[in-house]
């Protein structure tokens, strides 16, 4: 295995560090009075558009998409560390124009998408002059079972009519929202996995109705997670993305590099977090001396230093393997860092908070709000079980079934 970097990386590396210390981590404190000086709690405030404008005139703007002329050409490996460098920030994805869902939406409009459908939603996706939403996970059924899924896609004359109930839809009351990329069932008389499909829905078409904005842990998303109702709504065949019956196909591809993209950023948020834990524990005097004299804050910077860069390596591990025997090769991969990602983010976190004490649970630093996402993503894209499972199945899967 080789875990070098191509020189176009770490040349990237290098500008994309030097630009979060210089104008995002800066920007931070910015960015919060802004949103909460606002009228709308969704509104992206101007710091951020500024700070993207920056980013894209520096080239470091869809760094994450590696499909046909779309993309910027980086593979899973090259795209690894920057990712990384992005999570050390809340905004940072956005700022590069590398958030969720977006960039799900986009690569499955590069991959699937017809060029009819790439000029209408794809263009402006890449420039950031829309945003869109994934509408997958619904309230009713256990969703992680993509075979549960009860909204109904049903052709009508030149149209299909969408019926159902999501919840958790992200990103769909930012005012720039303009897509939503929904999976539904298309018709429940054919095999398991050929009964889903994905639809192109206008964020405008009406029949659609958010009934409340979601809280994660009571903060609430700046884009939002929606608990939206879908009723007779109309969009035409030639939104059907991919064909009939292909939308668990179509998910499975999204999800895969997703996955990759959330454990890519989870180190960056470890980092961060360790970063403030160590800060903390020279600064702050207790019982005669620094917090760093104390035997266990020693142990928890130590454990977090390992347990960073074992993930790290595990990370890389499944870049390469995606990049050099495709993404069927690095299945497990995949599904063990979804887990081990967020677990060591979520721990780190967690003692660092701890090292800060009252500040801590605070909204004085950023760590409260690290420590939400990271116990919320370990059910995004999947929950932890589920992976467990693919990793145990794949695993028992080397053996011989014993002769009973």
């Amino acid at each position: 295995m080789d875990f070098e970097l191509s020189p176009r990386a770490r040349e990237l590396h290098a500008r994309m560090g030097a630009f979060m210390e210089e104008y995002v981590l800066p920007a931070e404190a910015v960015y919060d009075r802004q949103l909460a000086e606002g009228d709308d709690p969704h509104q992206q405030p101007p710091v951020m558009r500024e700070l993207q404008e920056k980013a894209r005139a520096e080239g470091l703007w869809n760094l994450f998409l590696a499909h046909g002329d779309w993309g910027a050409g980086l593979t899973n490996l090259d795209y690894a560390p920057l990712a990384e460098l992005a999570g050390r920030s809340v905004m940072g994805p956005e700022v590069f124009n590398c958030s969720a869902p977006d960039t799900g939406n986009m690569e499955l409009l590069a991959l699937y998408g017809t060029p009819e459908q790439q000029d209408r939603w794809l263009r402006p996706l890449l420039t950031a002059g829309i945003r869109s939403c994934f509408a997958m996970t619904e309230p009713e059924v256990a969703s992680s079972d993509a075979r549960n899924i009860r909204t109904r896609i049903t052709r009508d004359g030149d149209s299909y009519l969408v019926n159902g109930h999501k919840w958790y839809t992200s990103g769909i009351l930012d005012p720039d929202c303009a897509l939503i990329i929904l999976m539904g069932v298309s018709d429940p008389d054919a095999e398991t996995y050929r009964q889903q499909s994905m639809m192109l829905i206008p964020r405008d078409t009406p029949g659609i109705t958010v009934l409340r904005d979601l809280p994660m842990f009571g903060y609430t998303d700046r884009c939002g997670h929606g608990d939206v109702l879908f009723e007779d709504v109309r969009v035409p065949v030639g939104n059907l993305l991919g064909g009939e019956g292909e939308g668990f196909a179509l998910a499975q591809g999204r999800l895969g590099p997703g996955r990759m993209h959330y454990a890519m950023r989870a180190v960056g948020f470890a980092e961060r977090a360790l970063d403030l834990m160590c800060r903390r524990a020279l600064s702050r005097i207790a019982f005669g001396g620094p917090l760093s004299d104390q035997g266990v804050v020693r142990e928890w910077i130590a454990r977090s230093r390992i347990e960073i860069e074992q993930l790290r390596l595990l990370v890389l591990k499944s870049a390469w393997l995606m990049d050099t025997r495709g993404n069927a090769a690095a299945r497990t991969e995949v599904a063990a860092i979804k887990v081990a990602a967020l677990e060591v983010a979520h721990r780190v976190v967690d003692r660092a908070v701890q090292a800060h004490g009252a500040a801590g649970v605070s909204d004085d630093t950023v760590l409260a709000r690290l420590y939400a996402i990271t116990r919320a993503l370990r059910i995004a894209d999947g929950p932890d079980e589920v992976h467990l499972r693919t990793v145990a199945r794949r695993e028992l899967g080397k053996y011989p079934k014993e002769q009973v």
